[in-house]
Protein backbone atom coordinates (compact mmCIF):
# COMPACT_ATOMS: atom_id res chain seq x y z
CA UNK A 1 0.00 0.00 0.00
CA UNK A 2 1.06 3.33 -0.53
CA UNK A 3 1.71 5.73 1.73
CA UNK A 4 -0.81 8.34 -0.15
CA UNK A 5 -3.71 5.74 1.16
CA UNK A 6 -2.23 5.21 4.76
CA UNK A 7 -2.07 9.08 5.34
CA UNK A 8 -5.61 9.61 3.23
CA UNK A 9 -6.94 6.68 5.47
CA UNK A 10 -5.44 8.58 9.14
CA UNK A 11 -7.23 12.14 8.05
CA UNK A 12 -10.22 9.97 7.77
CA UNK A 13 -10.37 8.67 10.99
CA UNK A 14 -12.97 10.58 13.71
CA UNK A 15 -15.18 10.28 16.52
CA UNK A 16 -18.86 9.12 15.17
CA UNK A 17 -21.95 9.42 17.17
CA UNK A 18 -24.17 6.47 17.38
CA UNK A 19 -27.43 7.73 16.22
CA UNK A 20 -24.97 8.68 13.20
CA UNK A 21 -23.82 5.11 12.23
CA UNK A 22 -27.23 3.88 12.89
CA UNK A 23 -28.29 3.85 8.61
CA UNK A 24 -24.89 2.07 8.23
CA UNK A 25 -26.28 -0.48 10.79
CA UNK A 26 -29.94 -0.94 9.10
CA UNK A 27 -27.75 -1.84 5.99
CA UNK A 28 -25.39 -4.36 7.93
CA UNK A 29 -21.89 -2.34 6.84
CA UNK A 30 -20.54 -1.94 9.95
CA UNK A 31 -17.30 -3.69 11.41
CA UNK A 32 -15.92 -3.62 15.07
CA UNK A 33 -12.56 -3.74 15.07
CA UNK A 34 -10.71 -4.48 18.52
CA UNK A 35 -8.91 -2.00 20.12
CA UNK A 36 -6.01 -3.91 20.12
CA UNK A 37 -5.62 -3.43 16.30
CA UNK A 38 -5.22 -0.17 14.57
CA UNK A 39 -7.94 1.26 12.33
CA UNK A 40 -5.48 2.17 9.91
CA UNK A 41 -4.33 -1.16 9.14
CA UNK A 42 -7.41 -2.75 9.08
CA UNK A 43 -8.35 -0.33 6.55
CA UNK A 44 -5.70 -0.66 4.72
CA UNK A 45 -6.03 -4.55 4.69
CA UNK A 46 -9.13 -4.06 3.03
CA UNK A 47 -9.23 -1.50 0.62
CA UNK A 48 -5.52 -3.83 -0.44
CA UNK A 49 -7.75 -6.61 -0.53
CA UNK A 50 -5.68 -8.54 1.90
CA UNK A 51 -7.57 -11.46 2.32
CA UNK A 52 -4.65 -13.41 4.29
CA UNK A 53 -4.64 -10.40 7.26
CA UNK A 54 -8.06 -10.31 6.93
CA UNK A 55 -9.17 -13.89 7.30
CA UNK A 56 -6.65 -14.06 10.11
CA UNK A 57 -8.26 -11.15 12.15
CA UNK A 58 -11.83 -12.68 11.80
CA UNK A 59 -10.83 -15.89 12.62
CA UNK A 60 -9.57 -14.47 15.71
CA UNK A 61 -12.58 -12.40 16.51
CA UNK A 62 -10.99 -9.10 16.35
CA UNK A 63 -12.96 -8.16 13.26
CA UNK A 64 -16.46 -9.03 13.89
CA UNK A 65 -19.40 -7.90 12.94
CA UNK A 66 -21.95 -6.04 16.03
CA UNK A 67 -24.06 -8.45 17.47
CA UNK A 68 -28.07 -8.52 18.09
CA UNK A 69 -27.09 -7.24 21.53
CA UNK A 70 -24.47 -4.64 21.01
CA UNK A 71 -27.09 -3.28 19.05
CA UNK A 72 -29.48 -2.87 21.60
CA UNK A 73 -26.91 -1.59 24.17
CA UNK A 74 -25.25 1.40 21.68
CA UNK A 75 -29.15 1.92 20.92
CA UNK A 76 -29.73 2.59 24.28
CA UNK A 77 -27.71 5.46 24.17
CA UNK A 78 -27.63 7.25 20.76
CA UNK A 79 -24.80 10.00 21.69
CA UNK A 80 -21.89 7.04 22.30
CA UNK A 81 -18.84 7.63 20.63
CA UNK A 82 -17.20 5.48 18.43
CA UNK A 83 -13.88 6.13 16.26
CA UNK A 84 -14.74 5.47 12.64
CA UNK A 85 -13.25 5.01 9.20
CA UNK A 86 -15.19 4.72 6.04
CA UNK A 87 -13.67 1.83 3.75
CA UNK A 88 -16.37 1.49 1.36
CA UNK A 89 -18.96 -0.48 1.47
CA UNK A 90 -18.04 -0.53 5.20
CA UNK A 91 -17.52 1.07 8.21
CA UNK A 92 -14.84 0.34 10.50
CA UNK A 93 -15.41 0.99 14.11
CA UNK A 94 -13.92 0.94 17.21
CA UNK A 95 -14.90 1.26 21.02
CA UNK A 96 -12.86 3.67 22.73
CA UNK A 97 -14.45 2.92 25.82
CA UNK A 98 -12.92 -0.65 25.61
CA UNK A 99 -9.51 0.79 25.52
CA UNK A 100 -6.22 -0.41 24.04
CA UNK A 101 -6.77 -3.71 25.09
CA UNK A 102 -10.53 -4.43 23.99
CA UNK A 103 -12.82 -7.61 25.57
CA UNK A 104 -11.68 -10.17 27.26
CA UNK A 105 -10.54 -13.40 24.95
Amino acid sequence: MTQDLRTELTNMVGPVEWHNLLPHAARDNLVIVNPGLDLVDVGLAIAGDNVTAVNRWIREALVTKPTAEQLTEWDRDRSRQFQALIVQPYVLIQDPALGSSGPPV
